[in-house]
């Protein structure tokens, strides 16, 4: 058996810059014998994806496995041709894999803003793009393959008994290393931006705004003005070109344009109706191009739909608070799932609450807990991979309690993950808080 490649490190961080994991090394393992070793000897260890999230769901005390390096004798993305299941390593970003997948003329049905993320990582966290008819992108997930505590290679598949607890499971299970996407048939899209869209108009007619395309992002400051932008991908058949409609009055915009202003589109998707394949129209940046402007934090709430307007208004409160410290808030909608995913925040139809903040850590920090106040009423649940007062170190009892509450089957996901792993090999960070409650 080969020697995996290992890094001692005394400083290794996530993609934003603001957290410095805790792990002693990080390790490459090449093939499934020099992995499945690595799990059994270990006795702390947490496979580390794109390292997107910005908190500590990833970290570990023990050694961080990175699977960029890993093979198993199977090609990175494999298509069934009879049931159009994409196989997948775990490893890979979302942008990489799409390409193959257009390639054998299937698509995926949703994407993120950043192709750059990696498939395993994102799923785990329940992480999603936009569309009222659209889930999450865990939704698609049909199967998945994992190396468990004890280096024995499991495989679930929807139907199974555990399906619903290993899908979005923040890396507590084991290692994940292949994954089974649905896809369908593949599609064009055309992306349009409209400019200046006033609250009233929001307030009014959010469904209408949210259905008038396939995939819809208002961004806005939270200041009196409403949203700034909107970005409307219209799904198209392959050729087809589209037309992109009114919208409430706010004006297309005549040049491609980035989100933050004063900031070079160049790294965004096509704009201006341009018709193209899904892959470079849903996500917001294209894959080759970095899109950070500079170093940032973020923060997500998702709500269920129905109190969509009631969570504007609590924000819109809060405007004079949170403008100061944004770059840009998202507004999105995503479809609940199609089965339970035990610790998936989109039971039903959801909308989510995003935020872009500057790199002022302390500020943020000291607004998170009352944005999340105006918002549990509302049955708000923060993204699993950034930053929140209830995911922090130190969160209050009472944000722990409600965020158990938020989760009915957060016991059966405990008894799993004991389970799958009694040794608690991949406990570490907010996993073994969540999992202490």
């Amino acid at each position: 058996m080969t020697t995996p490649t290992t890094t001692r490190t005394s400083r290794t961080t996530n993609w934003a810059g603001n957290l410095t994991y805790s792990s002693t090394e990080v390790v490459r393992p090449t093939t499934p014998d020099e992995l499945v070793e690595l799990v059994r000897t270990s006795p702390r260890i947490k496979a580390l994806g794109s390292r997107h999230s910005f908190d500590d769901v990833a970290d570990t005390t023990g050694t961080h496995v990175v699977l960029d390096a890993y093979e198993d004798g199977r090609p990175p993305v494999e298509v069934d041709p009879a049931t159009g299941v994409a196989s997948i390593a775990a490893g890979l970003r979302y942008g990489d894999v799409t390409r193959h997948v257009l390639g054998a003329g299937r698509a995926l049905a949703n994407l993120a803003s950043l192709p750059h993320i990696s498939v395993a990582g994102s799923v785990a966290t329940a992480t999603h793009g936009s569309g009222d008819g659209v889930g999450s992108l865990a939704s698609a997930v049909v199967g998945v393959e994992l190396v468990t505590g004890g280096g024995e290679v499991r495989t679930l598949r929807r139907g199974d008994a555990d399906f619903p607890g290993a899908v979005v499971a923040l890396g507590a299970l084991g290692v994940v290393t292949r994954l089974e996407l649905e896809t369908e048939a593949t599609f064009d899209v055309r992306q349009d931006v409209h400019l200046g869209l006033p609250w009233e108009a929001i307030t009014s007619h959010l469904d209408e705004i949210t259905g008038s395309a396939y995939s819809v992002s208002l961004f806005t400051d939270w200041g009196p003005d409403g949203a700034q932008q909107v970005w409307r991908k219209t799904r198209l058949a392959p050729g087809e070109e589209g037309a992109p409609g009114d919208l409430f009055g706010a004006r297309p915009a005549a040049t491609p344009v980035h989100m933050l202003d004063g900031i070079d589109p160049v790294h965004c998707t096509p704009q201006l109706g341009e018709a193209g394949p899904w892959n470079e129209r849903l996500p917001h940046f294209r894959l080759d191009f970095t899109p950070s402007n500079g170093e940032e934090l973020q923060s997500e709430y998702l709500v269920p739909r129905e109190h969509a307007l009631a969570g504007i208004a609590a924000l819109r409160a809060l405007g004079p608070r949170v403008a100061p410290l944004l770059q840009v808030s998202e507004i999105r909608t995503v479809a609940g799932d199609r089965e339970p995913l035990w610790l998936s925040p989109f039971d039903g139809p959801t909308v989510g609450f995003h935020f872009t903040w500057k790199n002022l850590p302390d500020d943020v920090a000291a607004l998170l807990p009352d944005v999340e106040a105006a918002l549990a009423p509302l049955g708000a649940r923060p993204h699993w991979g950034k930053l929140s007062h209830a995911v922090a170190a130190g969160a209050a009892p009472e944000a722990l309690a409600r965020l158990a509450d938020a989760y009915p089957h957060l016991a059966d996901f405990r008894a799993l993950a004991e389970r799958y792993d009694p040794a608690g090999t991949f406990r570490g960070g907010f996993v073994e808080r969540l999992l202490a409650l």
